[in-house]
């Protein structure tokens, strides 16, 4: 049979694709992709497990990308997070908490002071309110939210970041005596 012009280039099969070898190359690639896929879902399980902990904790709205970062750097700083988390997870749904005032009194120390760092982390967006800590948030930081209208981000140029090229507010007038 022959091919086509545009066909040309392309090898033909040698022999027609079976049945079985078809099955088993399906069952081989299935078998690849999922199994990648399942140290992921339990991390995405931990982070989903912390942002719904953060937002019993906190009656903002919190972006789930910073969330993880705090996750992260919490985890790295606090081993135990995750056993923290599930405690105040269960102590919430045992008590039907939507807020944290309904669980937090009934909390362990260990557990309270673990929620207090989420909560820090969230206001200041870095975890360790040290000099030289790693910023996890600047302008998600719910600190910032408040005083985003009327406080500019500290530059050189007033008229907020990267506006170099922005003419100078004008002055009032002078008083004439």
């Amino acid at each position: 049979m022959k091919q086509p012009p545009w066909h040309a280039g392309t090898p033909r099969l040698s022999a027609p694709l079976s049945r079985r070898l078809l099955l088993v190359s399906s069952a081989a690639t299935l078998s690849v992709l999922a199994v990648p896929s399942w140290p992921v879902r339990a991390a995405e399980t931990g982070d989903a497990r912390f942002l719904s902990l953060s937002r019993l904790l906190i009656p903002h709205r919190l972006d789930a990308g910073i969330g993880q970062r705090i996750a992260a750097e919490l985890k790295a700083g606090m081993p135990p997070l995750s056993d923290h988390i599930d405690a105040l997870l269960d102590l919430a749904q045992a008590k039907n908490a939507t807020t944290v005032e309904e669980f937090f009194p009934f909390a362990p120390d260990d557990a309270k002071a673990a929620a207090l760092r989420i909560i820090s982390a969230w206001y200041l967006g870095v975890v360790d309110d040290v000099p030289g800590a790693k910023i996890i948030a600047y302008e998600q930081a719910l600190m910032f939210q408040p005083t985003s209208d009327v406080m500019t981000i500290p530059t050189y140029a007033i008229s907020g970041p990267n506006g170099w090229d922005a003419d100078a507010p004008p002055l009032s007038a002078m008083p004439v005596f």
